[in-house]
This record gives structure tokens, C-alpha cells and sequence, in this order.
């Protein structure tokens, strides 16, 4: 098993493209964490109560289920890289305003913005997954994605109530928010060659 592991994880180190995508998505996740502080804007910052909670909280999924909708007539994989890095960059934007909203529409907006960008986010990583991963390591790498997106929720949830005990619950979303998107500039700048991925070809082969 170890040595399976092992396999897998070398796979996705030089594999450029499915270590980008991994990465950003952990970044975004561990930093963009602000579901985790959800209740506390409900109660203490916008004050809507539970109800207003519900609808906060529908936000992103209602986000995230409309992009999967449109992403069945309109593909994500032509300049993929690109797609992916202004999406995780909208991301890291939604949240931003999110943290400093106290308008409870504007933060629904911004909910819902999350949502869709995480959902472009999720489809274009998958797919790069599956197109740039051989038969053979399909599997290791499935194992490899899974412990990355699980451990980067469970970290990013610590991290937003840490980061909100330490600065202040709006300080710990909106630095998270800057975070991400400093990381997608970081990426940009570090893996130029990332920004003109187009899985368009690998379909095509």
C-alpha cells in the first residue's frame, strides 16, 4: 500500500498540471474557508437569524449547481489553465467581499459568486485529472486528490477560527480571501507555462 502511495504521489509531483491544479485548489480551500464562519456573520454581523443562516448557507450550492448546468453546453477545457486561475482568483475576490459585506443581499451575491467559481473551479481540476493521469495511476491519483481536498476542508475550517480568534472574524475572511488570490498570482508567475494548458488537444488525442 505504501509503495502504492508512493507511486501516486511521485506521479502527481512531476506532473506539473495535476500539481497546479491540486495546489491552487488546496490553497483556495485552506485560505477560503468562510463557510466555517457563517454562523457568526448570520448572528453578529449581518443579524438574520437562522433563516437568514438557511439562505447564506444555499448560496454556494445554488452557485455550484447552476454551473454544473451550464458547463454541459459550454466546456470548460479550452484554455483551461487560464479558466482555472481567474476562477479561483473570482473565488478568492467573492470572499473578500463577502468578509467585509453588511448587506445581507451583497454577502448572498457574494455566497452565490463563491459557489459558482468553486464549481469551475472543481470541474476543470477533474478534468484535468482524468485526461492528463494514465489508466495505471488513475486510481493512486484518485487517492492522492481525495486526501488533498479532504484535509484542505478540515484545515480550512481550523484555519478561519483560528485566523478569527487571532484578527477578528471579517480580518481572518477577507485574509483569506487576499491569500488566494495572491496565490493565483504566485502561480501565475512561478508556472507561466500552466496559464496556456488547453485540454482541448488532449481530447482531441
Amino acid at each position: 500500500i505504501l509503495k502504492s502511495l508512493k507511486a501516486g504521489i511521485s506521479f502527481v509531483y512531476n506532473s506539473k498540471a495535476i500539481l497546479v491544479a491540486l495546489t491552487l485548489d488546496m490553497v483556495a480551500v485552506l485560505f477560503g474557508g468562510a463557510i466555517a464562519l457563517l454562523p457568526i456573520y448570520a448572528q453578529d454581523i449581518l443579524q438574520v437569524g437562522s433563516q437568514g443562516f438557511g439562505v447564506l448557507r444555499a448560496a454556494p450550492a445554488v452557485g455550484s449547481v447552476i454551473i454544473m448546468f451550464i458547463s454541459a453546453h459550454i466546456p470548460l477545457t479550452r484554455n483551461a489553465g487560464k479558466k482555472l486561475l481567474f476562477a479561483i482568483f473570482g473565488f478568492g475576490l467573492s470572499i473578500i467581499v463577502f468578509g467585509i459585506s453588511s448587506i445581507f443581499w451583497v454577502s448572498v451575491l457574494a455566497l452565490f459568486i463563491y459557489g459558482v467559481t468553486d464549481g469551475i473551479s472543481m470541474i476543470i481540476r477533474q478534468t484535468i485529472l482524468q485526461l492528463k493521469t494514465p489508466d495505471e495511476f488513475r486510481g493512486r491519483v484518485a487517492s492522492v486528490n481525495s486526501i488533498f481536498i479532504g484535509s484542505s476542508n478540515e484545515l480550512g475550517a481550523f484555519e478561519s477560527g483560528f485566523t478569527a480568534k487571532i484578527m477578528g472574524t471579517v480580518s481572518a475572511v477577507v485574509f483569506g480571501g487576499v491569500m488566494t488570490i495572491l496565490t493565483v498570482g504566485f502561480t501565475a508567475f512561478k508556472f507561466p507555462s500552466f496559464t496556456k494548458l488547453d485540454l482541448n488537444k488532449d481530447i482531441k488525442e
